[in-house]
């Protein structure tokens, strides 16, 4: 008999596949407020679209590769913000894939493969915008994970299995240079699974390969930047950068928090207890061994992730989806009766999305008016007191979603579909009107704010060379060194045009000592409301040069 053309391993691929694609694409139809922090991803981008490289031409201590995809979507779609809204689209596509291409190594079932993918788009894709460094270096340690993965299980190993080990490398590589911590960790992981085979058969190959590989990528990677100062850019924990890992403050996280991780990691030993009678049966399965230890490998990573890489507060929530994969996978040996109905998988799927429901509930709300009380009343109709959740306490309103709600575009190319505050959108009016901004060619400027679009716009070329820092967070991005040299071309008149955001909630996320030399040396002669909200507001400073033959001391009281 024929068999069918499509069988049920077929819908469920195109369904991951879909839920990949879709779920990633939602955010080309909508439009977006100005994102805090985004200025870094559009400087960058913009720098590599325009032929700039990181450390020969700006100094960071993030890797180049951070800006790879966004930069080269700046050079096909426009140095738009919202073209790194698609970059970000591009990247969560690759990411979910890569996923899947490691269940898929496992032989994670199909039916629990789908619900798996889906909770990793809801979990941790679905509301990425935008392209931040703690994202793309976790996806690129997923791609090396689907090379490394496909190669050591895939059977027979085939002419291109060191050719997948190698890619693994790359990719690995290419997580170290996004960010250290997070791609030492990916190297660390992806060490560890390559060396199963050598301590398991004695196959030395798999592990030499991917160490050698990394080790030879990454030279090639950095050699044309070694006189470039990148052993002072990208240097972690040494001198004049200050160290984020601290085991301590590890264990005192993992002890005093990381519920999730812990409530997994009992999980885990319950259901491998169940499953294996001794270590040595575990040992024997090659595939059940490396699904273990990949699955502890990334919770482990989480723990670390949690504590260097502190913003946002949630982007080690990677680790869910991983997780329920290898559980399900685990169940349909310790019950293989599930395996076979049907409608587990869209039980859990369901299930799925009401866990996870906080992630788009906010778009439900806003289709389906009188879902929600906003009422704050506390008088009822009857002239009665009213204690309610919502008025059982008087502190005033939250007005910051109010505001966002009032926010308006400022017309120009690199902000469309971008929002910001009305007092920014008209700042930035007055900014273009500017006679130093209307009438004056090659145009000196330096801009410590977010705004950095507007160097497509006024338009001005952007400092270049190895001394000179893309990122103005004194202690992170720059050093005293960099404010001092800000600070002696303030003293001489150098710049024309100043833009400084002054945010004193924050610790020097913007230096003070250049905005005090600011005022000793320019003319404030405009400010605006940065596009923020919350504890974080603060202001864009304009400042001028006097207009005298020479830099002089201007008193802006």
């Amino acid at each position: 008999m024929k068999q069918p053309r499509f069988d049920k391993a077929f819908y469920f691929s195109f369904f991951e596949v879909l839920i990949i694609v879709l779920l990633a694409m939602v955010p080309l139809f909508v439009q977006f407020p100005y994102r805090v922090n985004i200025f870094l991803s559009w400087e960058g981008a913009y720098r590599i679209s325009e032929g700039q490289l990181p450390f020969r031409d700006f100094g960071a201590p993030l890797g180049g590769m951070y800006w790879a995809v966004p930069g080269i979507f700046f050079k096909i779609f426009g140095h738009q913000l919202v073209t790194l809204v698609k970059a970000q689209v591009f990247i969560n596509i690759i990411s979910g894939l890569a996923f899947r291409s490691v269940l898929k190594s496992f032989s994670v079932p199909p039916s629990f493969r789908v619900t798996a993918v889906l909770l990793y788009c809801v979990s941790y894709s679905f509301f990425n915008f935008w392209p931040w460094y703690n994202h793309s270096v976790i996806v690129y340690e997923f791609v090396a994970l689907a090379f490394l993965c496909n190669a050591l299980l895939a059977a027979p190993a085939g002419k291109w299995r060191m050719i997948k080990i190698v890619l693994a490398s790359f990719f690995t590589v290419c997580s170290f240079l996004t960010k250290q911590d997070a791609g030492a960790m990916a190297f660390a992981l992806g060490a560890a699974l390559a060396a199963y085979p050598l301590l398991k058969g004695r196959d030395w190959k798999p592990v030499l390969v991917y160490v050698l590989s990394f080790a030879v990528i990454l030279f090639l990677f950095i050699l044309p930047f070694i006189n470039s100062g990148f052993g002072y850019w990208f240097n972690h924990g040494q001198a004049p950068h200050s160290a984020r890992i601290s085991p301590s403050e590890i264990a005192l996280e993992l002890l005093n928090g990381s519920q999730w991780i812990k409530f997994y990691l009992l999980l885990i030993l319950i259901v491998a207890f169940m499953r294996f009678s001794s270590i040595r049966d575990l040992w024997s399965d090659k595939k059940e061994s490396l699904f273990l230890l990949l699955t502890l490998g990334i919770l482990g990573e989480a723990a670390v992730f949690q504590v260097t890489s502190y913003t946002p507060p949630d982007n080690n929530i990677f680790f869910h989806a991983f997780i329920l994969a290898y559980l399900l996978s685990q169940l349909t040996v310790l019950v293989p009766a599930i395996a076979k109905h049907r409608l587990i998988p869209v039980v859990i799927s369901i299930g799925v999305l009401f866990w996870w429901s906080g992630v788009f509930s906010k778009y439900i709300l806003r289709l389906v008016p009188g879902l929600t009380d906003t009422s704050t009343a506390t008088v009822s109709p009857t002239g009665e007191n009213l204690v309610n959740r919502k008025t059982y306490m008087i502190v005033p309103p939250d007005s910051s979603e109010l505001e966002m709600r009032q926010w308006v575009q400022c017309g120009l190319a690199s902000f469309d579909k971008i929002t910001m505050p009305v007092s920014t959108a008209d700042g930035i009016k007055r900014l273009m009107e500017m006679e130093q901004v209307k009438n004056k060619k090659d145009i000196r400027v330096l801009n410590m704010s977010e705004l950095t679009p507007l160097a497509a716009e006024i338009p001005y070329k952007t400092e270049r060379g190895a001394h000179y820092p893309l990122w103005n967070h004194l202690g992170v991005g720059m050093f005293n060194k960099q404010a001092a040299m800000f600070e002696e071309r303030i003293g001489k008149g150098e710049y024309d045009l100043v833009l400084f955001e002054y945010i004193p909630a924050l610790n020097n996320f913007f230096p003070f000592r250049v905005r005090d030399s600011l005022k000793n040396h320019y003319a404030l002669v405009d400010s605006f409301a940065a596009p923020r909200r919350g504890d974080t507001k603060g202001m864009i400073e304009v400042y001028v040069r006097p207009l005298m033959d020479s830099a002089v001391s201007v008193s802006t009281k």
